[in-house]
């Protein structure tokens, strides 16, 4: 199997979700064994999902992450502003066009960005992983968007060749060299930023976070201080809670093994 199917694949069962299934499996096997041990990976799993699934806890797991490179009001000027992929849906029917997901604010920023003359050029780096389906690349897919928003694409250079985050700084390393383009300002989602930025200066690209898509706010930290329903309601396990979660350890995840190989 590839490095990048198993990079997929491993790391969903140790997402809470995965490892809980997991759990549950194994007291499925105790019962069925008739095992006076069945209630432990009953109990660790209930415990998981409790916690992980925890406001609070989850908050500030994803605050760790996202708070490391906070926005400035004041980015310097850049040569070119490069996005991550991971923004769209591809224009699969019944879709038209294609979507933006729940990263799409790496696109409404990179244009922001461009109008307000912060860059003169947009890179757009990312293909398509065949196994989800689609034929369009996510760089066209964001380029398409851009142009709705009214981003001239004659601005916009397209790599469609990388499948993850190390490929991104990789193949987009290699148009810097071929545009003789020194600095850049890097636009992914918050969460992604500590890792997406250790990548590209380890590829040696002067690269200036320009993190987005936030998650959580000054606000979440204390929303459940401002009455008394709020502060029972954050003690409830919630999906919302649950999916931040999985996002940040997803991030941890990939943090270590990106440092196993190398890669920053």
């Amino acid at each position: 199997m590839s490095f990048l199917f198993l990079s997929k694949l491993l790391p969903l069962f140790v997402y809470p979700l995965g490892l809980s299934c997991l759990l549950l499996l194994v007291a499925l096997w105790l019962f069925w064994r008739r095992s006076r041990w069945t209630f432990v990976p009953i109990l660790v799993a209930f415990l998981i999902l409790v916690t992980t699934g925890n406001v609070r806890f989850s908050n500030n797991l994803v605050k760790s992450l996202e708070w490391k490179y906070l926005p400035s009001e004041n980015l310097p000027l850049a040569e070119a502003i490069v996005v991550l992929g991971g923004a769209t849906r591809n224009d699969e029917p019944p879709r038209i066009i294609p979507d933006m997901s729940d990263r799409g604010d790496r696109l409404l920023y990179a244009a922001k960005l461009y109008k307000d003359g912060v860059a003169p050029l947009i890179i757009l780096t990312g293909g398509r992983i065949q196994w989800y389906g689609g034929e369009s690349s996510e760089a066209r897919s964001m380029a398409t968007i851009l142009e709705l928003m009214g981003i001239p694409r004659d601005v916009m250079i397209l790599e469609s060749r990388s499948l993850n985050t190390y490929e991104n700084a990789v193949y987009t390393k290699e148009i810097l060299n071929q545009k003789n383009i020194k600095q850049i300002l890097l636009v992914t989602s918050a969460t992604h930023m500590p890792r997406s930025l250790a990548i590209f200066k380890k590829q040696g690209i002067n690269a200036i976070p320009a993190p987005t898509d936030f998650m959580i706010s000054e606000r979440n930290l204390i929303e459940n201080q401002f009455s008394t329903e709020s502060r029972i309601l954050s003690y409830i396990p919630d999906t919302e809670s649950l999916d931040r979660t999985t996002q940040a350890l997803k991030e941890y995840i990939g943090t270590f093994i990106y440092r196993l190989r190398g890669w920053l």
